[in-house]
């Protein structure tokens, strides 16, 4: 099966085109940009989040992965706002609205295919935000997922908030995550490190994230979350993907908040099979020697039919095309790898 995929990098952005351990490799795309997301619009158009040193970040669109423009009108404060410092992700919903996650923790919508943008109200004027703190990322607004009128939006180190009217207004959703209080403290509404959050579309209900503090499940929609973390080496980790055709879960563990490494310097995903309950090593081929790179929360993606890619912070590229059954490395060496898509 031929696909395309997309890999943003802190020097530019690179789209690989193959499969079946033939892959070429185009020429690279924004030579020393950063570029930090990927996206499509409904009409087809491609997004990539990108910053330079010099004209900062912004949004690209191309219809052909080959020309691109800078959108005159990128996510934007105004000039009363905070400063934009980073384009973390793009989501197109069934209407043809596309979300945009930023940091400072902020989200955006385009109704025109993402040449232009507007602020979320309900979202980055929330009546928590002078609670709001950074972690070692920044305040980054990272994921979004859409369920009809039913929002999520998840941002570290925030917390998870659903909107229950498109986006008008939104309400923390972090009940049973870990929170650093005394013991007998009152329980804080925000302030929880999300790293990931996925969805099942078939059960809107039903979310998973990998979080600074552990692995958790939903059941509620958000609104109660429990531990998963049976067979899995460490809770710690950054992304985190669930295959649509067979429910599989898979996170990168690594060792620690304080030690950002595989454990024992033996990279590798974790797919749950189960919903959650339980974690096994997934399949075979990863590499035999010591390796020590980690997995940015933006750089693992799925197909939705058993293909999962992850990209690593030394510049590799794994891929498994049988829902991790077996993984092998793709050609070419690439800087940090900050975003990966697959483009069917």
């Amino acid at each position: 099966m031929s696909s395309t995929l997309l890999v943003g990098t802190d020097k530019g952005g690179y789209v690989l085109r193959g499969g079946a351990g033939d892959w070429q490799v185009d020429d690279p795309l924004f030579p020393g940009w950063r570029v930090t997301a990927f996206g499509r619009a409904a009409d087809g158009t491609h997004l990539a989040g990108t910053a330079s040193g010099w004209f900062g970040p912004g949004v690209h669109r191309s219809a052909d992965l080959r020309e691109w423009a800078a959108v005159d009108d990128s996510p934007s404060y105004g000039a009363d706002g905070p400063t934009m410092e980073q384009i973390w992700s793009f989501t197109t919903g069934p209407d043809g609205t596309v979300w945009c996650g930023t940091a400072e923790a902020g989200l955006f919508r385009s109704t025109d295919h993402g040449a232009s943008w507007d602020p979320v109200p309900g979202f980055n004027g929330h009546e928590t935000r002078d609670q709001w703190q950074p972690g070692a990322g920044g305040m980054c607004l990272h994921r979004v997922i859409l369920d009809g009128d039913r929002v999520w939006a998840a941002a570290s180190a925030i917390g998870v908030f659903r909107s229950d009217d498109a986006g008008q207004t939104f309400a923390p959703r972090n009940a049973g995550l870990h929170a650093a209080v005394p013991d007998g403290g009152p329980v804080p509404e925000v302030g929880y490190c999300v790293h990931s959050l996925v969805g099942d579309p078939a059960n809107p209900d039903h979310l998973w994230q990998q979080n600074h503090t552990g692995v958790f499940r939903s059941r509620d929609a958000g609104d109660q979350w429990e531990r998963i973390e049976e067979g899995l080496p460490a809770n710690f980790g950054f992304p985190m993907v669930r295959d649509a055709a067979s429910g599989a879960l898979f996170v990168v563990p690594l060792s620690a908040d304080t030690d950002r490494t595989p454990v024992d310097g033996q990279l590798a995903a974790y797919r749950s099979t189960d919903d959650g309950d339980s974690w096994h090593r997934s399949g075979s081929g990863w590499p035999a020697e010591p390796s020590y790179d980690s997995v940015l929360r933006g750089a693992m993606v799925g197909d939705g039919n058993g293909g999962v890619w992850l990209g690593t912070t030394g510049g590799q590229v794994w891929e498994t095309r049988d829902t991790g059954d077996t993984w092998t490395r793709l050609p070419g060496t690439y800087p940090r790898i900050n975003a990966l898509a697959v483009v069917a």
